[in-house]
């Protein structure tokens, strides 16, 4: 009877494998195809489980569920599973565990048993051309998580059990969230890939607070109070059909603390800060995919706009360029101001959730109104230079020390002088001695005078020429619009004494 049955077996095997053989090798593929699917609908119907797919990204947006319950499982060790990915960051104190791929783990929740299980498909590899005309490829990995249970569970699954994980990830979160920074990676952007911004941990920025920030007392409880306002209104924003955004605008000259103040707000908050630089971005399109792409509760930075000329023009200008030698033209689009202003106003604006967005700038009077108004940029906050206050926060944070004999005369220089914050710390960090670095930092004080007066001088002798330069042109416009009329006056004389002549 054994021999029957494994002879019996052993003739299945032959045959299906036979089958197979013959199948792939004359059969088209959508043939297959179509015997494969209808063979699994076949198997499926006689199952009582049922498989939801999670995947990580929704187009170029992140999904929410998959970073919830990654967080979620990341808590959860089992002796069923065999391989765990670990990774820690240099700021970090805790070691990061991860179900690694193809790992199974199940969950018990309310005494139903879900099937938890990582999958990773290959995604095809994509070419990208560079500047310099030659050709790059680039590849990436498509990550989901398969969950698994019985049909008749689907309800609880949905409407409990999905709900539980999405609450307890962002209760976690908060707890233990580090802030990151992110930049743009632009091969993985124009590669088509979602996963186009790199996370990096903030060291020293991240420890910025507004405890130690060295503004004025009522600047920093003012943008306090907004921030907190902002954060408590998402019924409200939702009911006047507003977007649960924040626009802020930090002016002033370079060193007044405007990244000191972005990583405080940060910090504050506990957001994530998304850096994006501009003039990597080469088309609206591009920019709108970045946008998109970045998460909720988090700060988009936008440094020294008012240094991006491009922007100044609303029309998009269109340049033909030759790009990768043999493929012909290609035509390049550049980022515009009324691009840019529909993904912080316009309909896709729409697209941020309780997001905040800041565009720092040396000279607030170059950047176009339209930036400005409120609804685009509702805060204003003006950079300006050291003041006593800040003077004495910062002696507080660099030399412990709240009362000098100094502080007098330093206060009055400080009224007196122009000087950054940044350059004050820096003259503190020279020496622990509070005697030596205030001394230090008043003698500082007459090379910064200096300084200030022969920048003055430059800038007035700039003026100067411009106004002089400006006068000689109009002077050769005028001379040049009166040998122009003389000219025609002469011709005119001519025609007159010709036609008599006639």
């Amino acid at each position: 009877m054994a021999k029957t049955v494994v002879s019996t077996i052993s003739s299945v095997a032959a045959a299906a494998t036979v089958v197979r053989s013959v199948a792939r090798d004359y059969l088209p593929p959508e043939f297959q195809d179509y015997l494969h699917l209808g063979f699994r609908n076949f198997i499926n119907k006689f199952s009582t489980q049922l498989t939801m797919v999670i995947y990580e990204f929704d187009g170029f947006a992140e999904n929410e569920i998959y970073k919830a319950t990654e967080l979620y499982l990341s808590t959860r060790t089992s002796p069923q599973i065999h391989r765990m990915k670990l990774t820690k960051h240099a700021n970090e104190k805790d070691i990061n565990v991860a179900m690694d791929t193809n790992e199974e783990f199940t969950d018990i929740y309310n005494g139903v048993k879900f099937k938890w299980c990582l999958v990773t498909n290959k995604a095809p590899t994509r070419e990208y051309y560079r500047n310099d005309g030659m050709n790059r490829s680039t590849g990436s990995d498509l990550r989901m998580l398969e969950l698994t249970f019985h049909r008749k569970h689907k309800d609880l699954a949905l409407k409990e059990y999905l709900p539980f994980i999405l609450n307890d990830s962002k209760t976690r979160k908060q707890e233990e969230k580090s802030v990151k920074l992110f930049t743009v990676d632009t091969m993985m952007m124009r590669s088509g890939f979602p996963r186009m911004w790199v996370p990096v941990n903030l060291d020293h920025d991240h420890q910025a607070n507004f405890a130690t920030l060295a503004m004025d007392i009522d600047v920093k409880e003012k943008v306090m109070k907004d921030l907190d306002r902002f954060i408590k209104r998402r019924d409200y924003y939702r009911k006047v059909g507003k977007a649960w955004k924040r626009g802020y605008l930090l002016y002033g000259p370079p060193g007044t603390g405007k990244s000191s103040l972005i990583a405080a707000m940060a910090n504050y908050l506990n957001f994530d800060i998304y850096y994006l630089e501009l003039t990597d971005v080469r088309s609206n399109s591009e920019l709108r995919k970045l946008l998109v792409a970045t998460a909720n509760r988090s700060i988009l930075v936008v440094e020294d706009i008012d240094c991006l000329l491009e922007l100044h023009d609303r029309v998009p200008p269109k340049s033909f360029t030759r790009r990768n030698k043999g493929r012909g033209y290609h035509e390049e689009r550049k980022v515009t101001l009324s691009g840019f202003l529909n993904f912080i106003d316009g309909l896709w604006s729409s697209c941020a959730h309780e997001k905040i967005i800041i565009c720092t700038a040396n000279q607030k009077d170059k950047l176009d109104p339209a930036l400005l108004r409120p609804g685009r940029m509702d805060v204003h906050i003006n950079m300006s230079y050291c003041t006593p206050c800040g003077f004495r926060l910062l002696t507080s944070n660099y030399l412990g020390i709240t009362e000098h004999n100094l502080f007098e005369e330093i206060e009055d220089l400080i009224v007196k002088v122009e000087i950054t914050p940044a350059e004050v710390a820096e003259q503190l960090l020279k020496d622990n001695d509070p005697d030596i670095a205030l001394g230090d930092l008043i003698n500082f004080f007459d090379v910064k005078f200096k300084e200030n007066e022969e920048a003055k001088a430059k800038a007035k002798a700039k003026e100067e020429e411009s106004a002089n330069i400006k006068v000689e042109e109009e002077e050769e416009s005028v001379a040049k619009e009166n040998k122009k009329r003389k000219k025609k006056n002469l011709l005119q004389k001519r025609m007159t004494r010709r036609n008599k002549l006639i």
